[in-house]
């Protein structure tokens, strides 16, 4: 299976793949709230993120380094619809932590054994610029906030694989899936549905 991820006619969306450099760029602060450069940006983070979701099925978030945008700033989509998360800060991470499989869109193909705080409080901006905090993030937006904040100081799940056994293909992952999943204590919730009423990641 391929994962050249590219959708016609707009390369804006194209996200970048593991490898590309500028997946390891330190994300500079968003200053520039109310510009319309802030809100073409935020347009196209929010459109990747969409058309990745209807393309692969699954999806919950993306960080704007993602498709090449150096600012740090996250689309993200639980169910109920996309939104920005704007110069997120992360505090308060739990002492108690969980492993699961983690997957990224810009390695697919991949699976990631890692470990993740149990719960952390988020504050950040949204694209309003009006201040928001979370508290006590249960674990599936913990994990998630946590994945994408990494991507904004160019850090990336395969950084934190838990040993030499833990980056595997997806293909593989499916294939033995309770195998697989016997190894970690959680599993990702998923967020969109499929016809039949099954949900996806």
């Amino acid at each position: 299976m391929g994962y050249s991820i590219v959708w016609s006619g707009n390369n804006d969306d194209k996200v970048l793949l593991l490898g590309d450099p500028r997946l390891r760029v330190v994300c500079h602060a968003v200053t520039d709230f109310g510009s319309l450069e802030l809100r073409r940006d935020g347009e196209r983070l929010i459109r990747a993120l969409e058309r990745f979701r209807a393309e692969y099925g699954f999806g919950r978030a993306m960080a704007a380094p993602q498709i090449g945008i150096l600012r740090r700033m996250i689309a993200m989509n639980l169910g109920k619809g996309p939104f920005l998360i704007i110069n997120p800060i992360l505090s308060n991470r739990s002492a108690e932590t969980f492993t699961l499989w983690d997957d990224c869109m810009s390695f697919p193909w991949l699976m990631v054994r890692l470990e993740r705080h149990v719960q952390v409080d988020l504050a950040y901006f949204d694209e309003k610029g009006s201040p928001q905090v979370w508290t006590g993030l249960e674990k599936a937006v913990s994990e998630l906030i946590q994945h994408e904040t990494d991507h904004l100081d160019g850090i990336l799940a395969v950084d934190h694989a838990a040993d030499k056994d833990s980056i595997i293909a997806r293909e593989v992952y499916e294939r033995h899936r309770d195998f697989f999943d016997g190894q970690v204590d959680y599993f990702i919730k998923p967020t969109i549905s499929k016809p039949d009423g099954e949900a996806k990641s």
